[in-house]
């Protein structure tokens, strides 16, 4: 993985955070956040890890 692919993960993982942190702190933790900072992740995250993985091979 090269630098600038490197800071562009760093860059949409700290946003997602941030994003989540955000989601938490305005509403109560329930069963539906929950589900929605997991389905988030799913949404942000397995394409990356598809597009790293294919690129490593």
């Amino acid at each position: 993985m090269t630098t600038s692919e490197r800071i562009r993960l760093t860059f949409i993982v700290a946003l997602w955070l941030v994003l989540c942190w955000l989601v938490v702190t305005t509403r109560p933790f329930t069963a539906w956040v929950a589900f929605v900072i997991v389905a988030s992740g799913i949404i942000v995250f397995v394409p990356l890890y598809k597009k790293y993985r294919k690129n490593k091979k």
